[in-house]
């Protein structure tokens, strides 16, 4: 199954998209059937066009913000419209985006299974599934979200949650535009899948067709007026609950799950399978008409929460940083200064990905822009590649774990702990995990020098004599730079003079330079600071700063997720200038792999939020909690088991569908005995860590083997295994010392 995957095709912006479309829009194939041809084309370019307008959302909501925390802060004088204005232009945003996102492909579905089909069952699959699964369930949410936002039109409807009462009607819009943009372009990628189907197949699904129409318009008449259309009293009864049939609702809730595991991984988009079956079995367990509203509510509480409004935004921080190419200038420095020292090339990769991982969080970039900066280098010393793939793909994954995690940012909703409490407690965790690997690596060159050699005499920079105090007192002065910057987050140093917080630490970083500039001029008693560790400042103190002080805010309660992301978004966005790499075109390409993730994570989220609500309705989760605690196990066995299941799951699945479909379930278990869901959360995203290095479908292996084609897969996997072993022995040592997690929380609760 592995070798089947195309390196070419993923798209490293993002590890959640594998695989996308080869249709461009507005271009079809010239033997497309003809009537089949306007209407994809037509289609595709709408929802290309009302894509392309979505993206540029993001300025609106990055540039409201900033000037809220500016407000807030210098002048004392909070604005009463940025969270109204950035929770509403970041739900509509991700709604509007739908429709753009269905015709680029990135709704993630699990095609482990999928993709080793041929085309023609893959093709048909999808065929079926669009009009079992896919059409009804928009039908519908067109239908409600609509009436919905028609009552909020009509009575002029105000948020009641802000001093300002902003109307509602104009973000609720977004819905029934969604449900409308989703249909269409249901019905291009329908005619594309016929498209793809061999001549006999397809003639079938068109004759088909008409009577599928006729049955869908029926159902959703006799389920919206039920005393329209005379299908008896059996009908009505299933429309409106459980009436005759036997069952009971926790019973119905288990049959949910099982179709829900069987269904995603079929292969279908996850988002629209979920939102189906919510709509069947909420109808079937209680009401259809209250399945409807329990839609609209979920998705609307997800359009105006304020907390993921720092999903896009992130995600925006994230590319902008990877677009700014600072991390091959750090690599280099790093690989440099430690030229003579055994695996130094690992060291720098590791040091190195801690730093990716803050700024942007997105494994599939680290991977890519790892293997990139170091691969070739490792080749050429004579690296180990075994030892080489894993360092590199361990080092990766890190991005899930270290803030700001995407990951913690949706978790935190799910389990109902705030975010910064989540950030706070991956720093250790995440930090531990990069040491684990770097002293792995250093010790296997100890024992084997043949794994990392030193590098090359000419390629060891030119240092001077004292090298080991060159050495020494960079990295005191980071030390104390850090230091100052820890006080000024903290506020140690307010009482010193206004902005002392932001100016002392950028005065430590003046002396530091005017030494370095003395020290080069003079160069008392033969000692200078050599050009690398100009090439190691240009590299980590611009991101680290920027970093520092997006992350800082929020772990000190300055500023809440969201408001920190805007700034560290605005941050990247004037590093990017500041290093002449910004164009138009890559700022663009920058908003609009902004508006694909963040659709690919939110629409997950409000679908699976819907269905989580009609299984909780349904009062499954009360009856397995019960069912667990009758068992009279210990809770540590019972989270055990929690561990095994999730990181089994792990396997198939990406981090997206696991926390917001299978964690939700776990909660009410969690609650009743009273596991420490912050802690419970880090061993999550730890545990998850692993499922980018398990074979065989860690795709972390085929974005590296996408850029170092000569690398052999199975040598990448041994790589990646060995690591893995090393995250497993984190996961042990968190769930064995729950401290390591939750120290740094408690610390914070304190001060």
């Amino acid at each position: 199954m592995a070798e089947e995957v195309e390196p070419g095709k993923l798209e490293i912006t993002d590890e959640l998209i594998a695989e996308r479309n080869d249709f461009i829009p507005g271009q079809t194939p010239a033997d497309m059937t003809p009537w089949m041809r306007p209407i994809v084309a037509v289609i595709d370019v709408l929802n290309l066009w009302v894509g392309r307008l979505a993206c540029l959302l993001v300025i609106p909501i990055i540039a409201v913000m900033v000037i809220e925390v500016v407000s807030r802060k210098l002048f004392l004088a909070p604005t009463d419209y940025s969270f109204e204005y950035s929770r509403m232009l970041a739900g509509a945003m991700f709604m509007l985006g739908a429709g753009y996102a269905l015709m680029r492909g990135v709704h993630i579905r699990a095609d482990f299974i999928y993709r080793n089909w041929s085309k023609e069952t893959q093709m048909t699959v999808d065929g079926l599934l669009y009009l079992a699964f896919y059409f009804p369930a928009m039908v519908f949410f067109l239908w409600v979200s609509f009436e919905y936002t028609s009552k909020a039109w009509v009575t002029w409807e105000r948020s009641m949650d802000t001093a300002m009462m902003a109307p509602l009607a104009p973000a609720r819009t977004a819905m029934p535009l969604c449900a409308l943009l989703l249909l269409l372009q249901g019905i291009s990628e329908l005619l594309k899948t016929l498209y793809e189907m061999s001549a006999a197949r397809r003639r079938l699904f068109l004759i088909a067709l008409p009577f599928y129409l006729v049955g869908l318009t029926i159902v959703f008449l006799a389920t919206v007026y039920p005393n329209m259309i005379p299908l008896g009293d059996w009908w009505r009864s299933l429309v409106g609950g459980l009436g005759g049939s036997g069952v009971s609702q926790e019973t119905i809730g288990l049959i949910m799950i099982a179709v829900m595991l069987f269904s995603i991984f079929v292969g279908f988009p996850i988002s629209f399978t979920l939102i189906f079956l919510a709509f069947v079995f909420g109808a079937w367990g209680f009401k259809a008409k209250m399945a409807f509203y329990l839609q609209t509510f979920q998705f609307n509480s997800t359009m105006l929460d304020e907390q993921l409004v720092a999903v896009p935004l992130f995600v925006f921080m994230g590319i902008l940083m990877e677009k700014a190419g600072l991390m091959e200038r750090l690599f280099t420095a790093i690989q440099l200064m430690f030229s003579r020292t055994r695996g130094a090339l690992f060291v720098a990769v590791l040091f190195v990905s801690m730093i990716f991982a803050a700024a942007t969080g997105i494994v599939g970039a680290s991977v890519t822009i790892l293997g990139i900066m170091a691969a070739r280098t490792m080749n050429k010393s004579g690296y180990d590649v075994r030892l080489a793939a894993g360092t590199i793909t361990a080092g990766g994954t890190l991005g899930i774990l270290i803030p700001p995690s995407i990951m913690l940012v949706v978790m935190g909703p799910v389990l109902e702990v705030p975010v910064t409490e989540l950030f706070q407690a991956a720093i250790i965790p995440g930090i531990m995990l990069a040491v684990l690997y770097m002293v792995y690596a250093l010790v296997r060159c100890w024992i084997n020098p043949d794994l990392g050699p030193i590098l090359p005499v000419d390629e060891q920079p030119e240092t001077s004599p004292y090298y080991a105090l060159e050495f020494t007192s960079v990295f005191a002065s980071l030390v104390v730079m850090i230091w100052l910057i820890t006080l000024g987050i903290n506020g140690s140093l307010s009482g010193l003079f206004p902005f002392a917080g932001l100016i002392v630490p950028l005065a430590w970083v003046a002396v530091m330079w005017a030494v370095y500039t003395w020290a080069r001029k003079v160069r008392p008693g033969g000692f200078y600071y050599s050009d690398l560790w100009y090439e190691f400042f240009m590299g980590l103190v611009p991101p680290t700063t920027l970093i520092a002080f997006a992350l800082g805010s929020i772990l000190a309660g300055w500023a809440t997720p969201a408001e920190a992301a805007a700034c560290g978004a605005f941050g990247a966005l004037l590093l990017s200038l500041a290093y002449n790499k910004l164009t138009w075109a890559s700022f663009y390409d920058a908003m609009i792999k902004t508006l694909e993730i963040t659709v690919l994570i939110m629409f997950l989220v409000a679908a699976s939020n819907f269905f989580g609500a009609v299984f909780s309705r349904l009062g499954t989760p009360t009856m397995l909690t019960e069912l667990l605690l009758a068992w009279e196990l210990a809770p540590t066995m019972i989270l055990i088991i929690i561990m095994a299941l999730i990181f089994l799951l792990g396997w198939p699945l990406e981090w997206v569908p696991i926390v917001l479909i299978i964690v939700p379930i776990l909660v009410p278990t969690l609650e009743a005995l009273q596991i420490n869901l912050t802690w419970f959360a880090i061993l999550v995203a730890v545990n998850l860590q692993t499922a980018w290095l398990s074979p065989p479908v860690a795709l972390s292996a085929y974005f590296l083997k996408g850029v170092v084609p000569e690398w052999d897969l199975k040598d990448i996997y041994l790589g990646m295994m060995q690591f893995m072993l090393i995250q497993l022995l984190g996961l042990i040592l968190i769930f064995s010392f729950p401290q390591i997690a939750l120290w740094l929380p408690a610390y914070f609760a304190g001060q």
